[in-house]
């Protein structure tokens, strides 16, 4: 192995970007990637679409997707919670980091059915993202970039303001390394449930993780440690209500329910907790996660009729299915009564209007506590249906303080040979809430940055 300038620490969307970026720059590249060669990638594994600015028409994208309602969108979702220079940053660089996916091997195909809402913001992978990550190693090799599977890093040291060695193992051995630059790209620590326990408590020990289990948050904590400044609260993550019967890791985007927005959402003692139609999926998919964790035993059950069953993406798992609202009830181990009552009340409350299941319909209740302010139709027509909701975490928004050249800042201003894209400093943009698409958006663009300045750095 010749000895790299850089070090990328991780293998996902942001390190590959970083590593195609810094080598077509001219920097020796070594990615090191904690997971086995068939579980690389993180998260971006199981995404599955890209939030895009553009000014009009663009690719697969209908329309025009400016950056005021863009950033307006995230605004709703973070409540404010974010860095607004950062923010739009991304935004903005997300419209030509589209074409430079595409000429880095990533292919895009239009919006399928359940989608079609996103058609104008947000481009879907062809083969979603485990084609798209198999095309940027493509790519990355096919430039030279060099890539150490299994290997995870284990510490960086950090001595005043340089990252002096890289520590990891490999094939058993303890190794180290010294470039001259090093980019981190490893993801939150959702990989690691003593850690989310620390942060959530008990009820942390219910959650399900969409993604694999080798996103511990290692060098995350490792540089925190040593006083590197931090951005983001460690409650605060990227959580959505998944199938309950998915596994306890790497479900991914299949374990994901749709159905929300069409149903009607009890806990375990069969009560209303939230409006279920507060707004379109895409901006607010992202909330039941944090919903459904507040829930007694972390569990919720989303109730449809045979009229809504066709009008989301399918989980990869059947719907529980029953003639009568108490004989689903009986199945899912509610009591009888109490679901009756409140789809009785539910139903009692719905007001007439003209449906549209992709867009705002104001289709609302009437003198109903929770209300819901769309799609608010009886649930009545038989055969009725049901999923078990479980909290299913993406990632967790805790990372390193950023400038807008990626470059992380420690205990007395930046950090010169460091860097960070990715979930690592999501956190300074995603405060809380989440916006479809935008994950890949962030990791796209700052992984471009992080490339570029370690680059440039090392020449």
């Amino acid at each position: 192995m010749n000895e790299p300038d850089l070090v990328i620490v991780g293998g996902g969307n942001a390190a590959l970007c970083a590593a195609i970026t810094a080598v077509e720059a001219g920097a020796r590249v070594l990615i090191l990637e904690g997971a086995p060669k068939d579980y690389r990638g993180g998260n971006s594994r199981h995404t599955r679409n890209f939030r895009c600015m553009h000014d009009g028409p663009l690719s697969v994208l209908t329309g025009s997707y400016g950056e005021d309602e863009y950033y307006d969108d995230l605004l709703r979702v973070t409540k404010g919670n974010t860095d607004e220079k950062l923010a739009r940053m991304a935004i903005r660089g997300s419209q030509d980091s589209q074409p430079w996916m595409e000429a880095h091997g990533v292919r895009f195909q239009p919006s399928l059915s359940g989608t079609l809402s996103l058609s104008r913001t947000n481009a879907f992978f062809l083969g979603g993202g485990k084609a798209l990550v198999n095309a940027y190693y493509r790519t990355a090799e096919s430039l030279g970039v060099q890539v150490l599977y299994d290997a995870p890093v284990t510490h960086l040291e950090l001595v005043h303001d340089k990252i002096t060695r890289v520590d990891y193992t490999y094939q058993g051995k303890d190794l180290s390394l010294s470039p001259r630059a090093v980019v981190v790209a490893s993801g939150g620590f959702q990989g690691n449930i003593e850690r989310l326990v620390a942060a959530w408590g008990p009820e942390a020990e219910n959650f399900l993780i969409r993604g694999t289990p080798y996103n511990r948050g290692d060098v995350l904590f490792d540089l925190l440690d040593q006083g590197v400044q931090s951005i983001g609260d460690p409650t605060q993550c990227h959580a959505v209500a998944i199938d309950g019967r998915a596994p306890k890791f790497d479900g991914g985007i299949v374990t994901r329910l749709d159905c929300v927005p069409f149903s009607v959402v009890v806990n375990k003692h069969a009560k209303r907790f939230y409006n279920e139609g507060e707004d379109v999926w895409p901006k607010r998919y992202a909330i039941w996660g944090r919903l459904v964790a507040a829930q007694d035993d972390q569990v919720a059950y989303s109730i449809i009729d045979s009229k809504s069953k066709d009008l989301f993406m399918p989980s990869v798992f059947p719907p529980i299915t029953a003639d009568s609202i108490g004989a689903l009830a009986v199945k899912l181990n509610l009591d009888v009564n109490a679901l009756e009552k409140t789809i009785t009340d539910f139903n009692a409350a719905c007001q007439p209007g003209d449906f549209h299941p992709t867009e705002l319909d104001g289709v609302t209740t009437d003198a109903l506590t929770p209300p819901k302010t769309n799609w608010a139709r009886p649930i009545q027509d038989g055969p009725f249906y049901a999923y078990e909701l479980r909290p299913g975490v993406t990632f967790t928004y805790l990372g390193f303080k950023v400038d807008e050249t990626a470059q992380v800042q420690g205990p007395n201003g930046a950090i010169r040979n460091l860097w960070a894209a990715g979930e690592t400093m999501a956190g300074s943009i995603l405060g809380q809430g989440y916006l479809a698409g935008f994950g890949m958006s962030i990791g796209t663009v700052f992984g471009r940055i992080a490339g570029k300045e370690a680059a440039d750095y090392v020449r």
